[in-house]
């Protein structure tokens, strides 16, 4: 159990103050609408806290968990589930009294076994649209929870093979100046089948959802997005670490671009440029990439867009209602 599983066994803030694993400058950095978080203390009240008030049984279910080193700096990268009944509020979205599932992505930086620097994504659209409330178009993908590693070891336990891993690492980053490569005119300028299995799963955040295969991927998620972001590029790379046949990667912001095309998420062009927060985890086979679980902050795209979807949330329950 690596160090950021052992913080999230209990959301007791009384244990957490106690919790040696915080530093207590920690600073913990969450999708919109939060805003960032400095301290043990507020970390305490202010995520953790939120969390337990809208799911009081609520538990951690990860499927991706590594560790690893980038820059000279140690990071455990984690995605997976947080679960339990929903019954207050979070982010203004409406408690169901069910159960709820809500989709998280993190990176960690740790400094002398203490956690120093978190980034945590949490798929909130897709919370609302667990609850019935999203204002946005369905997806072009599959909208639904989304899989664990089809190998099951997604939460490693085995001991680190360093060919593998930098092998697959450096695949990843091939793949990536790959996908840069773009004409402009033509997707396949872009070779994906150099580097993605054929029934490559891109599992996408809520708003784009999941994409089966090559051509599912191109039509439900790239071609849109490039079409909206033509200019788009990698802005910084906040860490990249791989353990054996799993590689995570991601920035916060991750990439920049003008959004100057029509109809990604089915909106008009903002002209607005804009940094999207973006997060990867992949699982390689056999020298190709064959899963990837991927989380956007897309409120904080949309707020850059000027399109408040929590507002747009509140409007869509009052005109239900």
């Amino acid at each position: 159990m690596n160090i950021l599983e052992q913080l999230f066994e209990n959301f007791s803030a009384a244990q957490l103050q106690n919790q040696a694993l915080l530093a207590d400058n920690v600073q913990w950095q969450v999708s919109h609408p939060f805003t960032p978080i400095t301290s043990k203390k507020n970390v305490i009240n202010n995520y953790f806290g939120v969390l337990k008030n809208s799911l009081p049984d609520i538990e951690r279910k990860p499927f991706i968990s590594i560790q690893g080193e980038y820059n000279k700096q140690q990071w455990v990268c984690a995605t997976g589930y947080f679960t339990g009944t929903f019954v207050k509020p979070l982010c203004g979205i409406p408690p169901s009294g069910k159960s709820i599932f809500i989709r998280y992505s993190e990176m960690a930086q740790l400094e002398n076994n203490q956690i120093v620097n978190v980034f945590t994504f949490l798929d909130l659209i897709d919370v609302m649209n667990q609850v019935g409330v999203n204002p946005l178009r369905p997806s072009l993908g599959y909208s639904g929870l989304i899989m664990p590693p089809s190998t099951l070891d997604g939460v490693l336990k085995s001991s680190k093979d360093s060919e593998l891993s930098n092998t697959n690492q450096q695949l990843v980053i091939d793949m990536l100046s790959e996908l840069g490569r773009y004409d402009g005119k033509d997707l396949y300028s872009i070779n994906l089948e150099k580097y993605w299995h054929p029934d490559f799963i891109w599992y996408g955040p809520a708003a784009i959802g999941t994409t089966r295969g090559i051509s599912g991927f191109r039509e439900h998620h790239q071609a849109p997005f490039l079409k909206a972001f033509p200019d788009r590029g990698i802005n910084k790379t906040l860490c990249l670490i791989s353990h054996n046949n799993f590689v995570a990667t991601g920035g916060w912001p991750h990439m920049y671009g003008t959004h100057t095309g029509n109809d990604w998420l089915g909106l008009p062009a903002s002209g607005n440029k804009l940094f999207p927060r973006v997060m990867d985890f992949w699982r390689c086979e056999n020298g190709v990439l064959k899963e990837n679980w991927v989380a956007i902050d897309i409120p904080h795209l949309l707020n850059g867009m000027g399109i408040d979807i929590f507002e747009q949330m509140k409007n869509k329950i009052a005109a239900a209602n």
